[in-house]
C-alpha cells in the first residue's frame, strides 16, 4: 500500500479501508464503518485526549535506553491505570458529547481536562 504522502490514489485508500473492515469487522470505528466516528474528532477520543499524553509522561520519565525497558514501562504505566481515573475520564467524555449535543456540533472551547 501506499501512503498519501508518496502519490497514493483513491485506491489504496479504499484498499485500506478494505484491510481494516476485514481484520476488525464490525468493530471498525471510522467513516466507513458501522460505527460511523466524525472525522478529525480529537477532543472526542479519550485515547487522544486523555491515554496517549498521559501514558507518555509517564513511560518516558525515566528515560528509557532500551526497547526492554520501554515496553516495561508501557506495560507497568497501563497496569496501574486505575478505576477511579477511567470513570473520570468517562465523565469528562460524557460532558464533551453533551457540549457536542447542545452545540449541535459546533467547535469545542478549549477543555482543560483534571483528574
Amino acid at each position: 500500500m501506499m501512503s498519501r504522502s508518496c502519490g497514493s490514489n483513491k485506491t489504496a485508500q479504499h484498499v485500506t479501508i478494505d484491510l481494516l473492515k476485514d481484520t476488525f469487522g464490525d468493530r471498525l470505528i471510522s467513516r466507513f464503518g458501522p460505527v460511523n466516528w466524525p472525522p478529525r474528532s480529537c477532543d472526542l477520543t479519550p485515547l487522544d485526549y486523555f491515554l496517549w499524553g498521559y501514558v507518555k509522561s509517564l513511560v518516558y520519565a525515566d528515560k528509557p535506553q532500551t526497547l526492554d525497558h520501554l515496553e516495561d514501562n508501557i506495560r507497568r504505566v497501563i497496569a496501574d491505570i486505575r478505576p477511579q481515573m477511567l470513570e473520570k475520564v468517562i465523565e469528562n467524555w460524557t460532558s464533551r458529547l453533551d457540549y457536542i449535543r447542545a452545540s449541535h456540533g459546533s467547535p469545542m472551547p478549549e477543555i482543560i481536562f483534571k483528574i
